[in-house]
């Protein structure tokens, strides 16, 4: 719960900065919303990283930071989402063993992604004005989160293999897991672009 609550009050001081900002010129919104257009260029998928991070154009504004914690907090809040599709899957009756075994894989996956998220999170925040060999140290610690979390990702659906365990639970699994993926790897790139 502990986990919600963080993201919940990352998006929540998103919106309400971006709320409170958006009396803003339009010139500035469009210079964010340019911001995140060219900074998400360098990810391997732009169009998604423009959509999840231009309703939080306004608090982004053209910081690299605010953009690199949005990416985080969006990457975080869709793995959370999908660790509880995942573990309402765990209570599912009437699923094959070897289903059910994939399926706790899966969560075991994904609670490993959100707990390296988390950890990125708090990097970030305990980063501070750091500069320097310190900043590169805080860098260095959430490039390899993420890079863990992106590993991760990947593990689950390699559990689903064969024909047998080919069907709706391994399609919905493995969509929820592939958008996580995305974001998280967008996140990653935005991180590298700026993270010096």
């Amino acid at each position: 719960m502990a986990k919600s609550s963080l993201v919940w009050l990352l998006l929540s001081a998103l919106c309400i900065a971006s709320t409170a900002n958006s009396a803003s010129t339009t010139r500035s919104s469009s210079g964010a919303a340019n911001f995140i257009k060219v900074s998400c260029g360098a990810t391997a998928y732009p169009a998604l990283c423009v959509q999840s991070l231009s309703l939080y154009a306004s608090s982004i504004k053209q910081s690299p930071r605010q953009l690199i914690q949005t990416a985080l907090a969006v990457s975080l809040d869709r793995a959370q989402s999908t660790k509880t599709f995942v573990y309402k899957l765990t209570k599912f009756k009437g699923i094959k063993p070897r289903e059910k075994a994939a399926i706790k894989d899966c969560f075991e996956v994904i609670d490993d992604t959100v707990d390296r998220l988390v950890e990125s999170v708090k990097e970030l925040k305990n980063m501070g004005s750091s500069k320097g060999q310190d900043y590169q140290w805080h860098i260095s610690n959430v490039q390899t989160w993420m890079s863990a979390a992106l590993t991760d990702e990947n593990t689950c659906v390699d559990g689903f293999s064969g024909k047998a365990l080919d069907g709706r639970i391994k399609n919905s699994i493995k969509a929820r897991f592939d958008h996580v993926e995305r974001v998280t790897s967008n996140a990653l790139a935005l991180i590298n672009k700026f993270g010096y």
